[in-house]
């Protein structure tokens, strides 16, 4: 029976290295078939899952000698965190590895909005040469609302700052003494306010109860015409029905999305809009982000396995299951 059970592609050498240490069950279909992960958890000690495995309360049930459940990534709203704290089980993530990859791909996003990349390139590639067309804005002098300033908000302010943008914010979690907020000078300020005073909106929020569908139509026609719309953080923050509208009746310039309502998505309107970028999900997905989650989660998998602690946790750093000691 497998000690860790793999249930997404993660790979790497710190992979390698635990499949060589440990009994590695390794099967990156296994999130596709929420039975047969039932029956690979029942014998595991820890679950290593990225965004798609849904690992709820009859899964964690199920994993009697459970562990160490470990997020290959930032978010958890695939995992019931309560359940496993419940259960003692440890859950690991990577809150940190791969922030700077995010932020980059953020501003990135704003520099293709604001310079109509991907439309111009798919215009020329059929032929067209039509530079009035595509003139685009400079971001310099531009105004950034940051919609949530922890550490990707405010990577992707500080890389804002440096090509000459203003930062302001909204964030109900901290307040204007906050060093974020210091070090990028930037301004806090209630959400519609920052609507209506930012010239690009860029969303960093985890999804919660409070953030599903924070951004809908009645927010979007809050914004400046023209103004232009990044998420990089969770689908379910945007109602698209309400972006989709908004977008058609002008009242944005452009938005781009890396994230989904549901993954992978229908193309549907949004994907037929020329203001519109459309991402698989890949802010996290660089060489250096993923060696660094991949290194991070195996470390804390092998830690917990061998009677340590996990470095990087949401509830507890060890086992709190009567057995969990035992080999």
């Amino acid at each position: 029976m497998p000690d860790v059970v793999v249930t997404e592609n993660i790979v790497g050498s710190p992979m390698d290295s635990l499949r060589g240490d440990f009994d590695v069950l390794f099967d990156p279909d296994l999130w596709k078939d929420p039975h047969k992960l039932l029956l690979a958890v029942a014998s595991a000690k820890a679950l290593v899952v990225r965004n798609q495995t849904r690992v709820t309360a009859e899964a964690i049930r199920a994993g009697e000698d459970l562990r160490v459940i470990a997020r290959a990534g930032a978010g958890l709203n695939n995992i019931d965190v309560e359940a496993a704290t419940g259960a003692g089980v440890v859950v690991a993530y990577t809150p940190d590895e791969n922030s700077v990859s995010v932020a980059e791909l953020a501003l990135g996003l704003m520099l293709a909005l604001a310079r109509k990349i991907p439309a111009a390139d798919r215009d020329t590639r059929k032929g067209g040469w039509a530079r009035r067309e595509f003139t685009g804005v400079e971001l310099m002098g531009k105004t950034l609302g940051v919609v949530g300033l922890g550490r990707i908000g405010a990577l992707t302010a500080a890389r804002a700052r440096a090509v000459g943008m203003t930062i302001i914010a909204h964030d109900d979690f901290i307040d204007a003494a906050a060093p974020a907020v210091l070090d990028l000078d930037a301004r806090l300020m209630p959400l519609d306010d920052l609507l209506a005073q930012a010239d690009f909106v860029t969303c960093h929020v985890p999804l919660t109860d409070s953030t599903r569908e924070m951004f809908d139509y009645d927010g979007f026609s809050k914004m400046k015409p023209g103004a232009m719309f990044v998420n990089t953080s969770r689908g379910e923050v945007v109602d698209e029905e309400g972006l989709q509208r908004a977008l058609e009746e002008g009242k944005l310039g452009g938005a781009a999305l890396d994230v989904r309502q549901t993954e992978p998505p229908e193309l549907g309107p949004l994907g037929e809009m020329d203001n519109v970028i459309l991402m698989p999900h890949v802010a996290a997905f660089t060489e250096e982000a993923q060696h660094r989650v991949v290194a991070s989660v195996c470390r804390d998998v092998r830690a917990v396995l061998e009677g340590g602690e996990a470095a990087a946790y949401a509830n507890f750093a060890s086992p709190r299951r009567p057995d969990s000691a035992s080999g």
